[in-house]
């Protein structure tokens, strides 16, 4: 398997780190790469449609197109079929590189105007979606977690400069063994710095070799709603107790994505 597929299934594991969210299916050196991904996306009256996505990587992927399935309780069958079939024709766009998450915030952003397209008869005429997941629509935030830092100091520095390099603000947080990072920016370079983060060498092992992240987790991503706090900058700060560091995020207009995540995420830090 090459290396870029490789690194395309570490960040995807990362990034659908949720129960059931994430199964590799099989692997083959003949055949290659089967998964499936359990995700949501918006469709009629803003309710969220559960979707289970099928990728097959072929051996010469990215230089072909994957393979799709698409399969919904709340869609028929001739509704998947169009789904996977403006899938296919998205992906001819992005030939060459890897593309199964932007695939999948695509279908996120554009299933809604699929459904309505067919309700409406238009199935058959030329789209006006969105054609890239990396053009500019605003400010969106995501919320990292990492389950520890061996080389701290070498560590946060390097973090400061992605951040500085691609514009981001936010923060990195320490509390206890929670360590945090919340960043705010322009959608197409939170791709990028997960990107770096999951492939440069930025820790130590236990033996003091260098290596690369593996032990990160994407908690939440979303566009910035009008009641968050716009980030001026990116700092690291360190909180003594939990009521510190729910004011931050009380702050930020963040005490939902507090409660529902970083809660979730102590209480399970407390049970190892």
């Amino acid at each position: 398997m090459a290396e870029p597929v490789q690194e395309e299934l570490s960040a995807l594991a990362a990034i659908f780190c949720g129960p059931h969210e994430w199964e590799v299916l099989s692997r083959s050196e003949t055949d290659g790469t089967m998964f499936r991904i359990h995700t949501k996306a918006e469709g009629f009256m803003d309710a969220d449609i559960p979707l289970e996505l099928v990728f097959h990587l072929p051996v010469n992927y990215p230089s072909c197109l994957p393979r799709i399935s698409v399969n919904s309780e709340q869609l028929t069958r001739a509704q998947c079929v169009t789904v996977k079939e403006k899938l296919l024709e998205q992906a001819e766009s992005l030939l060459s590189e890897p593309m199964v998450h932007e695939l999948v915030l695509w279908i996120q952003q554009n299933l809604r105007h699929i459904l309505n397209q067919l309700e409406t008869g238009s199935g058959n005429a030329k789209c006006t979606f969105s054609t890239s997941t990396t053009v500019d629509d605003g400010l969106w935030i995501t919320l990292l977690h990492l389950d520890h830092m061996r080389a701290k100091t070498k560590y946060v520095k390097t973090v400061e400069k992605w951040a500085s390099d691609l514009r981001l603000t936010g923060r990195l947080m320490f509390m206890g063994k929670m360590i945090l990072i919340l960043l705010q920016g322009d959608r197409s370079n939170l791709k990028e710095y997960l990107t770096l983060q999951k492939t440069s060498k930025v820790d130590v092992d236990s033996s003091g070799k260098k290596c690369k992240e593996k032990m990160i987790s994407v908690l939440f991503e979303t566009k910035v709603q009008t009641e968050h706090k716009r980030f001026l900058a990116f700092e690291v700060k360190e909180y003594s107790a939990l009521d510190e560091l729910q004011k931050e995020f009380e702050t930020a207009g963040l005490k939902k994505l507090f409660s529902e995540f970083v809660l979730a995420l102590l209480v399970i830090l407390m049970k190892r």
